[in-house]
């Protein structure tokens, strides 16, 4: 085999297909990347039984061919070759590149022990590539990071309708986030699935400038095939598959409901901040306390003995007397980054209970007047101890 490449474009193909190669693996053939050249296109897949990724790009073929090299060291040598065409070819058992006057040779793998990539599951619909990347980031600073519970390390994808719902929990805290999609089918029955986290974040963000991606989808509960426990996502010249997890998270309908919480609402990035500053003098672990008074002040306190921090901001408080919470700082500032209204809503119940935060309409600006936005909501545990 044998093409010519524009070094960005090849190295642009590459880092996007090396996307599902496993950090270390077993089987030599799963760290490489098979390169298909032929009618002026280079394809690039790389599987590993967890993750396929596929991706097409225009080139000059000389000569058609396949061949299989380690992925992770021509990502390498494509990140320094100078700006140039590159021409690679297949010479025996050698692979080259050859671009700016540098040029390289890698030792091939046997292309005959490389697994074929999954089947491509049925579609379902598609959505917005850049909402979708947004809706994934929300929720994911939710998902647990315990290998021992892998059902707690995915994300949850509901599609119902012309809605698509996706929601992450550890246990502590609970994020969901609703967008827009648009089904195939719609009467088809709602589906519900668990995706891998990391891998589905990563991939979303990869895919966040390609405009409107199609969504396929084999879920567990489908008749056994190819494509079985499988969802696909595919862009204008790439596609890749995650398996799925098997399980579903805890429901979250009734830990969304809160009876008579008192409510408050906060600028988001001065109370990030202000969190931020307590924290500093906080333990490994220990929380920051949120005292909201119905005088319109929320006080920030963190520290233990002579070690300690406060700052008071302005609020709102409505519907009771004074409340107060404490939250690990961490999963709080994760959560207030997770909003990008520059305000948010707090349903509290008090200490070491349900906390629901919410996005609150923006009342000094063309927001007045606009209903609470409750497309994405992110539930945090208070913690009980408070002196």
């Amino acid at each position: 085999m044998e093409f010519r490449i524009e070094r960005g474009a090849l190295a642009e193909a590459v880092a996007w297909a090396a996307r599902s190669l496993p950090a270390r693996s077993p089987v030599p053939v799963l760290g490489g990347l098979l390169l298909t050249a032929g009618d002026g296109r280079l394809a690039l897949s790389g599987f590993d039984y967890e993750a396929s990724a596929h991706i097409e790009v225009a080139a000059g073929t000389g000569a058609a061919g396949q061949v299989l090299v380690l992925g992770r060291r021509l990502l390498d040598i494509c990140k320094v070759l100078p700006e140039s065409t590159v021409t690679c070819a297949q010479e025996g058992s050698r692979f080259t590149i050859e671009g700016g006057g540098t040029r390289f040779g890698l030792s091939t793998l046997p292309v005959g022990e490389y697994p074929a990539l999954p089947g491509l599951p049925a579609p379902r619909g598609s959505v917005d590539a850049a909402r979708f990347a947004e809706a994934v980031a929300q929720v994911a600073v939710a998902a647990g990071r315990d290998d021992a519970l892998p059902v707690l390390t995915g994300i949850q994808l509901r599609l119902d309708g012309a809605a698509m719902t996706l929601a992450a929990s550890d246990r502590y805290r609970y994020a969901v986030r609703t967008l827009p999609w648009q089904p195939d089918d719609e009467g088809a029955q709602p589906v519900e699935v668990v995706v891998p986290g990391r891998r589905l974040t990563e991939l979303s963000r990869s895919l966040a400038k390609s405009g409107t991606i199609r969504v396929g989808l084999n879920g567990p509960a489908d008749p056994a095939g190819s494509g079985a426990g499988l969802i696909a996502f595919e862009g204008s010249r790439m596609r890749t598959t995650l398996r799925l997890i098997d399980g579903r998270l805890p429901r979250y309908d009734k830990l969304f409901t809160l009876e008579n919480p008192a409510v408050a609402v906060t600028g988001r990035e001065a109370l990030a901040d202000a969190v931020r500053r307590v924290a500093v003098v906080a333990e490994p672990n220990s929380p920051v306390r949120l005292d909201f008074h119905a005088d319109g002040t929320v006080l920030l306190q963190a520290g233990y003995e002579d070690d300690v921090a406060s700052q008071r901001l302005t609020t709102t408080l409505t519907g009771a007397g004074d409340v107060a919470v404490a939250f690990n700082p961490a999963y709080l500032l994760d959560a207030l980054a997770s909003f990008r209204a520059p305000r948010v809503r707090f349903e509290l119940l008090g200490p070491g209970q349900r906390t629901l935060l919410g996005a609150a309409p923006d009342t000094d600006g063309e927001g007045e007047g606009d209903p609470v936005r409750d497309d994405h909501r992110h539930l945090l545990m208070s913690v009980r101890q408070l002196s």
